[in-house]
């Protein structure tokens, strides 16, 4: 199961280090070279031209799950291979200047949809992100929130995620995926895993053993770390209808509030 969400998503979000800005401002005074570039690479990644993407990086863009521009340019050409038609939507919500830097926060949606064996796999991700700009080029960003789920079959589980966005290093914290309608005499098998982010793993797939569920759902306690990191918490439910799959990642910060 790939972390569908930050793959398809690297032109418009990469997890960095949690950083302070100025105050922030409305969408609507920010300047034209920044919006112009949000629109720009919205564009690129719409009609999925890979050099106009690459072309708003920085030759220093940085992020701390240790991809460089080579390997997002990589992973965006893999996973535009498999789905040829995506939209991508991106809403300016706030912007600041810091230093040289013009910094936005967007919130991006992307819809898709791949045939794999005969089967039509529905794509359905958002994701909230901090993005830093030096003149018309991303130098680094940090995702703040994001959420991938992938469904297919009929009738795929339909499920609501109750997960924090971020935790505290050492706090506990709940993973539930909870199915919102009757499962009748249906047998639900799922899986879950906890893994940190890490830029071997963006085009890797993550490996999951089904069991039956004795309830409506997967229910997990995860113990965040003692460190600051990223995790993404995968999760699967499969029934004889349908399957859906859920990616969602937790930021781990000393000290930080929940978002």
């Amino acid at each position: 199961m790939k972390k569908l969400a930050t793959v398809l998503l690297l032109n418009l979000g990469i997890i960095g280090g949690m950083t302070n800005i100025a105050q922030a401002e409305n969408a609507a005074t920010a300047p034209e070279e920044l919006t112009s570039a949000i629109a720009g690479i919205e564009e690129a990644a719409n009609n999925q031209d890979l050099d106009g993407v690459i072309g708003y990086y920085s030759q220093d863009f940085k992020n701390s799950d240790g991809l460089t521009t080579n390997a997002v340019s990589k992973a965006l050409a893999q996973m535009w291979k498999s789905y040829p038609q995506l939209k991508y939507t991106t809403e300016l919500e706030s912007w600041s200047a810091s230093g040289n830097e013009l910094v936005a926060e967007t919130m991006t949606t992307i819809r898709g949809i791949q045939n794999q064996g005969g089967r039509q796999q529905r794509l359905n991700s958002t994701i909230r992100s901090r993005q830093y700009f030096q003149g018309q080029k991303l130098v680094r960003q940090e995702i703040l929130t994001e959420q991938s789920q992938l469904t297919s079959g009929e009738r795929p589980p339909q499920v609501k995620v109750v997960a924090p966005s971020t935790v505290t290093t050492g706090e506990k914290y709940n993973f539930d995926l909870i199915v919102d309608e009757p499962l009748g005499d249906q047998v639900l098998l799922g899986a879950v895993q906890e893994e940190k982010t890490a830029a071997n793993l963006y085009l890797n797939s993550t490996s999951l053993e089904l069991k039956p569920l004795a309830a409506g759902g997967i229910y997990k306690v995860g113990t965040a770390p003692s460190l600051p990191e990223s995790n993404w918490l995968s999760a699967i439910l499969v029934r004889g209808d349908g399957i859906t799959m859920i990616t969602h990642r937790v930021n781990i910060q000393e000290g930080a509030a929940k978002q």
